[in-house]
C-alpha cells in the first residue's frame, strides 16, 4: 500500500513539461500512429479485395463490413480484461502486439510473388493469401477494438483532480491525433497502393500499402513501451459492465421464479433484483436500459455511415479522377470525411447550434440526432443520384439469352452488309464499324458486296463480338470477343486491328502488345489513364503516336491496309470505342460525403454527449459499449440486407437503404417525443439521501432498543438488600 500511495501522490506531477505530464506525451504519439496505422490499412481494404483476391463487390463489401462489425465488439472484451484482471497498461500492451502482428500478416499476405511460381503476377495458391489475410484481418481487430477503450482512459489516469484544465486540453488533442491519423493515411496509403512492385512482376503495391500501417503499428507500440517509467499505472477496480450484467441476469431470474399471480407485481422487472443487490444500484441501471432502448433503432444509421469504406470507394473506382494537375485514386475520396469532421465540428458548436438557440428552437440532443440520420438518408440519395450518371457510360451488354455482333469493314471501299432480321442493307464505309447489333439466334447469315457472298457466322450467347470482314472477302472472316463489363480499377483496354498484309508490332514504354498477324487483332491490354505513346513497327518501318485516354473506357484501334509511316500515324488508324470513359467525375461523390459528414456530427458526437448526460458516473463506460454494439450491429445489417435484396441495379440499393433509415428516423422521432430527460446526478442524490435516512432510522432503532435492552436487565437484576 506504501507503494501504491507513493505512485498516486507522484502522479500528474512526477516529469511535467509545460504543466502536463510528460507520460501524455507518449499516448499520444501512441495514438496518432495507431490510427494511421487502422484507418491507412481499412483504406484500401475493399480494393484488396477485389482486385488482389479477386472477389466479387458483394463478397469483397461483406467481408468488409464482417472485419469493421469484429472492431466494435472487440472493445467490450478489451474493456472487461483491463478493469478486471490486467489493467490498461498490460492490455494496451499485450493486444498491441497481436495487433502489429495481424498488420504483418496482411502486408505479407499481399505479396504476390511468394506463390506465384510462373511469374505471371497472379498468385499461384489464392488460398495461402486468403488465409493469411483473414488471420490477420481477425488479429488487428481483436487489437484495434481491445485497446480502443483503454488508450484515452489510461491518458486521463495520468493526471489528477487538480489538473481539470490540462485533462481537457489533453482530450481535445487525443481526438485531433484521431482525425489527424486517419487523415494523413487515407491520403498516403493509396498513393502507395497505386504504385507499382514485384520481385518478378510489377503489380499494384498493396505489400507497401500495408506494410506501412504495419510499421507504424510497431512505432506505437514501441513509443508506447519506453513511456513504461513515467506512466501512473491503476491497478484493476473490478468491471462494471459484469456487475450491471449479473444484477440484470439476477432480476430476469428471479422474475421467472416468481412467474406466479400469487406474487406481487413490481413497479419495473429491474425490481426483482433487489433481493440481492442495492436499490442505488438497480436506479442506475434503470436510467442505463432507458438509454439503451433508445440505441435500439440506432445501428441503421451506421449501416449506412460505414458503405463509404466499401460501396462509394467501388463507386470511385468507375468514375473520373482527374481533378486538373491531380489525379484522385478512389480510395483518396475516403478523405473527405475527417476533413469535413475537423471543419464541421467548430462550425456546428459556435455558430449553427447558437444560431438555432437564438431563434428561440429547442433543437434538444434528440432531436440533433434525428437531423442526423435525415442527412445520412439523403447522402445515400446522392449516392443513388451519382449512379445514374456513371450508369449512362455503360452501353447494353447482351443478356444471356442474346448475341451481340459489331463489323468493322476492312475494304478501302465502302460495302452494303444484309444481316437476319434487317430489311434495309448496312452501308459500312471503308475502314470503318458498325453499330451492335442484337440477335436472339446463335447461327447468323451475314451478305456482303453486289455479288452477296455469304457467311455463316456462329455466334456465343451471352457475349459481345466482332467480326472483321476482310478486303479479300473470299479469305477467313474472322471474330473476336468483346468485353461485356466496364475496365477494372479506372483503366483502360486497349487493343489494335492489323488490316495490314504484313505483321505489325505495337508497343508503348510500359506494354508490349506483341506481334499482330495479318488481317488479325491483339488480346486487350490495360492500359492507365493520361497520354500514352505508341510505337508501330514493322520489320522495315515504324512511326510513333501519342493518344490521352480518360478512365474505364475500352477501344479498338483498326490500322488501315494502306496504312501511311508518317510522322502523324492517326491519320491511318480508325479508333472504334466499345465503352464510354468514365464521364462521372469523382466531385459528384462530394456532396454525399458532405451530408455524410454533417449527419455523423450531428449523429455521432451528439449521441455521446446525450449518452454521458444521461447515464450515472459510474456506469458511462456501458453505455460507451452499448454505443459501439450500435456500431457492429449496423456492419452486420448491411450483410444481411444486401443479400436478401440481391438488386440488379447499385442505385436502387442506395435508394433502399436511405428508405430503411428514413423508416427507422421515424419510429426513433416517435421513442424520442416520448423521451423525458433526467439529471443522474439529482437521482443518485435522493437514494443516497433515503439510504442515508434509513441507516440513521436504523441506527436510532438499535440505540432505543439497546435502552429497552439496558433497562430490562436492570430490573431483572437481584435486589442486594434481600440476599
Amino acid at each position: 500500500m506504501d507503494e501504491d500511495h507513493k505512485k498516486e501522490k507522484k502522479r500528474g506531477t512526477d516529469k511535467v513539461v509545460c504543466g502536463y505530464p510528460l507520460s501524455i506525451f507518449f499516448i499520444v504519439v501512441n495514438e496518432f500512429c495507431e490510427r494511421f496505422s487502422y484507418y491507412g490499412m481499412r483504406a484500401v481494404l475493399v480494393l484488396y479485395f477485389r482486385y488482389f483476391l479477386l472477389w466479387g463487390d458483394d463478397l469483397a463489401t461483406s467481408i468488409y463490413h464482417t472485419f469493421v462489425a469484429l472492431c466494435y465488439l472487440t472493445p467490450i472484451l478489451g474493456a472487461i480484461v483491463a478493469d478486471s484482471w490486467l489493467g490498461k497498461y498490460k492490455t494496451i500492451v499485450y493486444l498491441s502486439i497481436v495487433y502489429a502482428i495481424g498488420q504483418v500478416a496482411m502486408a505479407v499476405s499481399a505479396i504476390h510473388d511468394i506463390t506465384d511460381t510462373n511469374h505471371d503476377g497472379k498468385p499461384d495458391n489464392m488460398t495461402f493469401h486468403v488465409v493469411l489475410a483473414m488471420v490477420g484481418l481477425f488479429l488487428i481487430a481483436l487489437g484495434t477494438g481491445g485497446i480502443k477503450p483503454c488508450v484515452a482512459a489510461f491518458g486521463g489516469d495520468q493526471f489528477t483532480d487538480k489538473q481539470e484544465k490540462q485533462r481537457s486540453t489533453f482530450f481535445s488533442v487525443f481526438y485531433l491525433c484521431i482525425n489527424g491519423g486517419s487523415l494523413l493515411s487515407t491520403i498516403i496509403t493509396p498513393i502507395l497502393r497505386a504504385q507499382e512492385c514485384g520481385i518478378h512482376t510489377k503489380q499494384e503495391c498493396y505489400p507497401l500499402a500495408f506494410g506501412v500501417p504495419a510499421a507504424l503499428m510497431l512505432v506505437a507500440l514501441v513509443v508506447f513501451i519506453v513511456g513504461s517509467p513515467m506512466y501512473y499505472k491503476a491497478k484493476p477496480q473490478g468491471n462494471i459492465m459484469l456487475k450491471v450484467c449479473k444484477c440484470i441476469g439476477f432480476a430476469i431470474k428471479n422474475r421467472y421464479r416468481h412467474r406466479s399471480s400469487n406474487y406481487p407485481k413490481r413497479e419495473h422487472w429491474m425490481d426483482w433484483a433487489e433481493d440481492k443487490y442495492e436499490k442505488l444500484l438497480i436506479a442506475q441501471i434503470k436510467m442505463v436500459l432507458r438509454v439503451l432502448f433508445l440505441y435500439m433503432p440506432l445501428p441503421m444509421f451506421w449501416t449506412l455511415f460505414d458503405q463509404k469504406g466499401s460501396r462509394w470507394t467501388l463507386q470511385a473506382t468507375t468514375m473520373n479522377g482527374n481533378f486538373g494537375a491531380l489525379v484522385i485514386q478512389p480510395d483518396q475520396m475516403q478523405t473527405f470525411n475527417p476533413i469535413l469532421i475537423l471543419t464541421l465540428v467548430p462550425i456546428m458548436d459556435s455558430l449553427i447550434y447558437p444560431l438555432i438557440k437564438k431563434c428561440g428552437l429547442n433543437f434538444t440532443p434528440l432531436k440533433r440526432m434525428t437531423v442526423g440520420m435525415v442527412l445520412a438518408a439523403i447522402a445515400f440519395i446522392c449516392a443513388a443520384l451519382v449512379q445514374l450518371e456513371i450508369d449512362k457510360t455503360l452501353p447494353t451488354f447482351p443478356s444471356s439469352s442474346q448475341t451481340q455482333i459489331k463489323l468493322v469493314n476492312m475494304n478501302l471501299n465502302s460495302v452494303n452488309v444484309s444481316l437476319p432480321g434487317i430489311e434495309t442493307p448496312v452501308l459500312l464505309p471503308a475502314s470503318q464499324a458498325s453499330d451492335v447489333f442484337t440477335f436472339s439466334d446463335e447461327n447468323i447469315t451475314v451478305s456482303v458486296g453486289t455479288a452477296a457472298i455469304n457467311q455463316t457466322i456462329q455466334l456465343t450467347k451471352g457475349l459481345r463480338q466482332t467480326l472483321l470482314i476482310p478486303s479479300n472477302l473470299n479469305q477467313k472472316w474472322a471474330l473476336s470477343n468483346d468485353l461485356i463489363s466496364k475496365p477494372e480499377k479506372g483503366q483502360n483496354s486497349v487493343r489494335f486491328i492489323n488490316g495490314m498484309n504484313q505483321i505489325v508490332n505495337i508497343s508503348t514504354s510500359e506494354v508490349d502488345f506483341g506481334e499482330i498477324k495479318a488481317f488479325l487483332y491483339s488480346n486487350y491490354t490495360l492500359l492507365k489513364n493520361g497520354m500514352t505513346n505508341f510505337t508501330i513497327k514493322t520489320a522495315r518501318q515504324s512511326c510513333y503516336w501519342t493518344r490521352d485516354f480518360g478512365f474505364g473506357s475500352s477501344y479498338s484501334f483498326f490500322i488501315h491496309s494502306n496504312f501511311s509511316f508518317e510522322p502523324d500515324c492517326s491519320k491511318s488508324i480508325t479508333e472504334i470505342e466499345y465503352i464510354k470513359p468514365n464521364t462521372a467525375h469523382m466531385a459528384l461523390q462530394i456532396p454525399q460525403y458532405f451530408f455524410i459528414t454533417a449527419g455523423e456530427v450531428m449523429f455521432s458526437v451528439t449521441g455521446l454527449e446525450f449518452s454521458y448526460s444521461q447515464a450515472p458516473n459510474n456506469m458511462k463506460a456501458v453505455l460507451q459499449a452499448g454505443w459501439l454494439l450500435t456500431v457492429a450491429v449496423g456492419n452486420f445489417i448491411v450483410l444481411i440486407v444486401a443479400e436478401i435484396a440481391k438488386l440488379p441495379e447499385q442505385w436502387t440499393e442506395y435508394i433502399l437503404f436511405a428508405s430503411l433509415l428514413l423508416v427507422v428516423c421515424v419510429i426513433f422521432s416517435v421513442m424520442a417525443y416520448f423521451y423525458t430527460y433526467i439529471d443522474p446526478a439529482e437521482i443518485e442524490a435522493q437514494f443516497r439521501k433515503t439510504t442515508d435516512d434509513d441507516e440513521e432510522d436504523y441506527k436510532f432503532q438499535m440505540a432505543k432498543l439497546e435502552m429497552v435492552k439496558n433497562d430490562s436487565q436492570a430490573n431483572s437484576k437481584p435486589d442486594q438488600t434481600k440476599l
